[in-house]
């Protein structure tokens, strides 16, 4: 979020180049971008409008209930925003990023967001899979959500689970069960087609299904 410094963290973990490939470009996800030289990012107007920074969905995210924990001592919340930040490669869907001993296919997911996606390692039978699945309420309900393609690249994801072991979402839980790709999918399909009613939860509407949930505008 850019709220601490996560290249501090980073120079921990390895002194090898580092380059940055986020899942799609809501403020969670690249608000420290700017601190590094070699970023990827789809080829899409929305991943250009949100590398130029934000303040107004920044400051959305400190909202009461958004923050697990206490600020850092000094952080100015009142200032804080996102910064820009530039972007060294333009990605597609089906575009392979080779690091050496390992290969990573961008699967475009649009969805969530219009530049979401996952990252498949075949070799090594792991999924990336961003935003669009995670185990816990999924958000589907802003402005540049998009259903329709949301269920489209579920069922692009849900085609690839028998190649799959693992799949590593970006929040809520470190690993989860392939399975759950067809269960989303099916899922999706009762939602669209108003066979489960939802529940009310802090002015959304919520689907609930066992292991997770689609959080939708009313």
């Amino acid at each position: 979020m850019g709220i601490s410094n996560i290249k501090n963290v980073v120079e921990h973990l390895t002194k090898l180049p580092v380059s940055v490939i986020n899942s799609h470009t809501h403020n969670d996800h690249v608000g420290d971008n700017w601190r590094f030289s070699d970023i990827y990012g789809m080829d899409t107007g929305f991943t250009r409008a949100n590398a130029k920074g934000s303040k107004a969905d920044a400051q959305a995210e400190l909202a009461t209930g958004e923050i697990c924990g206490d600020l850092p001592a000094g952080f100015d919340a009142q200032s804080y925003a996102t910064r820009l930040f530039h972007i060294s490669h333009w990605l597609n869907d089906g575009d392979k990023i080779d690091l050496g001993d390992r290969v990573l296919e961008v699967i475009a997911t649009p969805g969530h967001t219009p530049d979401s996606i996952a990252l498949f390692d075949a070799r090594n039978r792991l999924l990336l899979t961003g935003d669009t699945f995670y185990n816990g309420p999924i958000y589907l309900y802003r402005p540049e959500t998009d259903l329709d393609a949301y269920l489209a690249s579920a069922e692009k994801l849900a085609k690839l689970a028998p190649r799959i072991q693992v799949l590593l979402p970006s929040h809520n839980v470190p690993v989860a069960d392939p399975h759950y790709l067809s269960r989303v999918v099916e899922a999706m399909k009762k939602v669209r087609s108003g066979k489960v009613a939802p529940s009310p939860k802090n002015g959304k509407q919520e689907y609930m299904f066992e292991g997770f949930s689609f959080l939708l505008h009313p």
